[in-house]
């Protein structure tokens, strides 16, 4: 939503608000845009720019982040144009689905051409009175924080609404103890503005007080606007990196877990085809079209729900048509087309087993899946499927050993798979902010069993060193706990 034309010889400023329903962002909103185009009390005006969440926490209205420019009233009030960004209904009671979206919506808002590229604030909106954060509040920070690079943490401050003008001890208190990430004052204090949220209040009734709520907030706004002209804006370089090395670490690991199932099963119907030769070794000597039963992998299309929707989002899944693989699915809704998807890097898919070009990839409502059937095959047949490959210095080798080697061959695979995924969480580390609480977590779970599994004994305590990090925090524990309720409902609801 904008309102005046944009002066690109113009300075702006950018803020990202966050905080559950009820929480007064709204009013708060409604305050920056009253205050930017110089609205004061005398004036006995009130834009009302978004109207009030009426709802309940369980029913907000929206899944849409909104952005909020306003342009043309620069030296009225601020030497800037201001854009807000707002996030309503994260973290409601929708559950895990809907905050994915949310979030989906901040990073395509973040890798758009015509998007936002630099902030200036990442403000955390609470109200005064709290004196613990909820499990639910703690998940959002943590979930937003989660988005962003370490360079942004001297831009992220806590925007405090019904406020009484006094130091707001027990909601500084619960910021300390779910260790959230932000700015700190010469009091090692996190950098904080005071709000009241009564502007749009009838003043026929205590005007006096009203007139002292006004002066709170107004007195809020000069030190959060004065905030913004002193403190460097941050490029969103690196958070779009945060993003995209997110986005490449789910997207490895979920077709690492495709590849490692699909290995899995062919190295099963290769045991069970090296069992049936061994039983049946005499009868097949002298009869090549001698049938033995086998569970035969394939690869096969399943719809998913998708498609275009307006303009902008189109919601499918990344598949490369050469490795029959699945390479970006659920999450990707920015690219309308497989070379602009987040996984694609130099025209090369990052995902798939080949690194195949963006070209040999579709984007369309199926994604592959792997399957068995039972089949009869013949000698000849198993000759022609496993031995078509064979190298040179391999030609002496028995159909036993051929397919020893392709064992061997799938073991390595594996073991690739996992360094790679393995590399994108050290790096993820290196970058973050605050590693994404949930899907970060069991990613771990899966490499820390699969490292395990393959006894690299260093790579294990590495990520174990990682996830008992997580495991100790105190906001990303309310953030698994808030996800956990949210599936559990989920599921009861299904029933």
């Amino acid at each position: 939503m904008t309102f005046g034309e944009k002066n690109p010889n113009k300075i702006n400023k950018t803020i990202l608000l966050v905080g559950e329903t009820g929480t007064g962002k709204s009013t708060l909103i409604n305050a920056l845009v009253n205050y930017a185009m110089g609205v004061e009390w005398e004036d006995d005006v009130w834009f009302q720019i978004v109207e009030e969440e009426k709802r309940s926490q369980s029913e907000s209205q929206t899944s849409e982040v909104i952005v909020y420019q306003i342009f043309g009233f620069e030296d009225k009030t601020l030497p800037y144009s201001l854009t807000i960004i707002d996030t309503p209904g994260y973290g409601d009671t929708r559950g895990i689905q809907h905050d994915d979206i949310i979030s989906q919506r901040l990073i395509d808002l973040f890798l758009s051409e015509d998007g936002v590229h630099e902030i200036n604030a990442v403000g955390l909106v609470m109200r005064a009175s709290v004196n613990r954060l909820s499990d639910r509040l703690r998940y959002i920070l943590d979930s937003v924080v989660s988005l962003f690079g370490k360079d942004i943490e001297k831009n992220i401050v806590a925007l405090i609404t019904h406020s009484d003008e006094r130091t707001p001890k027990n909601a500084l208190q619960a910021l300390e103890a779910a260790n959230i990430k932000c700015a700190r004052n010469e009091k090692y204090q996190p950098v904080h503005f005071l709000f009241d949220n009564c502007q749009d209040e009838d003043r026929i009734e205590d005007a006096e007080d009203l007139k002292h709520a006004d002066e709170i907030t107004t007195e809020g706004m000069n030190q959060f606007t004065n905030f913004l002209v002193e403190t460097v804006p941050q490029s969103l370089e690196t958070t779009v990196g945060v993003l995209e090395e997110q986005i490449k670490l789910t997207a490895c690991i979920q077709n690492m877990q495709h590849r490692i199932e699909l290995i899995d099963l062919k190295q099963t119907e290769i045991q069970l085809t090296q069992g049936a030769l061994k039983k049946h070794e005499e009868e097949m000597k002298n009869n090549d079209k001698f049938n033995i039963e086998v569970d035969e992998v394939y690869k096969n299309k399943e719809p998913i729900d998708g498609g275009r929707w307006g303009l902008v989002f189109y919601e499918g899944a990344t598949c490369c048509t050469v490795c029959e693989e699945t390479c970006h699915y659920p999450g990707c809704t920015l690219a309308w087309d497989p070379k602009h998807c987040e996984v694609m890097k130099d025209g090369r898919c990052t995902s798939c087993t080949g690194k195949c070009p963006a070209s040999d990839h579709v984007k369309e409502k199926w994604k592959y899946v792997t399957k068995t059937r039972k089949v009869e095959k013949t000698l000849t047949d198993v000759k022609k499927k496993y031995e078509k490959n064979k190298a040179g210095g391999e030609s002496k080798l028995s159909l036993l050993e051929t397919l020893e080697k392709n064992l061997e061959g799938l073991q390595k695979d594996k073991d690739r798979f996992l360094e790679e995924s393995f590399q994108h969480v050290v790096k993820l580390e290196q970058i973050a902010l605050k590693i994404d609480a949930v899907p970060t977590h069991d990613h771990l779970d899966f490499l820390i069993e699969k490292m395990k599994e393959k006894g690299d004994a260093e790579k294990e305590r590495k990520l174990e060193e990682i996830k008992s990090g997580m495991d100790e925090d105190e906001g990303i524990k309310a953030a698994l706990h808030d996800r956990f309720s949210k599936l559990t409902a989920a599921g009861k609801a299904k029933k």
